[in-house]
């Protein structure tokens, strides 16, 4: 005979297994993003330590030349001068390893039948390059203005446009996502045309008042820098835009661009000046204030 007891015994048995158990050890859910490990995008070996000695034996040159015309006609030498000096300083910071920090870059891949994968990249960028062209750059235009004999207001307006193209581009080479970058770079190039407008078209209004041999030069060297300058968003666009080529590779076109834009110009610019009958600066410039600016204290009565 059957006790009841055997019964429940087997029907516990069959249960267990018809019924799978399972252990309490708990499983982690499977993440929607697969993060990757940080990627860092630095300098190798690059022609820093070139560009500044160029930079410099070219403030050099540009002292010397100085020192042999009289104050009156000093005008763009002074201005060159201090161009290419300021790129020195910059240079010298970034050949000792100065001057540079890390932009952090977020790239998400999504992905339809496996988790998302999101990469992190910290891209060495050099803010003392974006200080150097902040200061030369606005140098750059008042030699070209000067030379061409533009108005204040021109003058005033390409000065600003351009700070305001500089300052954007450091701003989008740290921006985190596409979005910022190239917003950054859009609004950096419509500030560009507004430079491209003020010599093009206010610069050659005004040569046009000069003897023919200023305006054939203004042409030539204004037209030679608009093409390195469109140069620059092309390179910032391959390099920290795209991040197509390498930080060395970027820093060397740079590097190119930059004596270009700078001792070139410069020495083109001076031996021309030097070469023409150009013209003299008086005033404030070569004389000071005088009497007309003094401070006159009178006794009392």
């Amino acid at each position: 005979m059957i006790e009841p007891t055997q019964v429940v015994e087997a029907f516990k048995k069959t249960s267990s297994l018809l019924v799978p158990i399972f252990s309490p050890t708990s499983v982690s859910p499977i993440p929607t993003v697969v993060p990757t490990k940080p990627y860092y995008e630095s300098i190798g070996n690059t022609g820093t330590q070139v560009v500044f000695v160029v930079m410099l034996l070219s403030t050099l040159s540009f002292i010397a030349m100085s020192w042999r015309v009289p104050v009156q006609k000093r005008l763009f030498h002074v201005i060159t001068t201090f161009i290419t000096l300021f790129a020195t300083i910059s240079y010298f910071a970034m050949a000792i390893g100065d001057g540079n920090s890390y932009a952090h870059i977020v790239i998400k891949e999504t992905h339809k039948h496996v988790p998302d994968t999101i990469e992190h990249v910290y891209r060495q960028v050099f803010w003392a390059r974006y200080i150097d062209w902040s200061l030369t750059t606005p140098l750059l235009l008042l030699d070209l203005a000067f030379l061409a004999g533009m108005n204040g207001a021109s003058i005033i307006i390409a000065i600003v446009a351009d700070l305001i193209m500089v300052l954007l581009g450091l701003f989008a080479a740290f921006g985190s996502t596409d979005g910022q970058k190239w917003g950054y770079y859009a609004i950096a190039c419509i500030a560009y045309l507004v430079i491209v407008w003020q010599l093009v078209i206010s610069g050659r209004r005004a040569v046009l008042a000069k003897d023919n041999k200023t305006a054939k030069l203004f042409a030539s060297i204004g037209g030679f820098t608009l093409i390195l300058w469109i140069l620059y968003p092309i390179v910032w666009g391959i390099g920290d835009g795209s991040r197509n080529w390498s930080v060395d590779a970027e820093i060397v076109a740079y590097g190119v661009l930059d004596i270009l834009a700078k001792p070139v110009f410069g020495f083109w610019l001076l031996f021309a000046h030097a070469a023409s009958n150009a013209p003299s600066v008086d005033g404030w410039w070569s004389r000071g204030l005088g009497t007309e600016g003094s401070i006159r204290i009178e006794d009392d009565a």
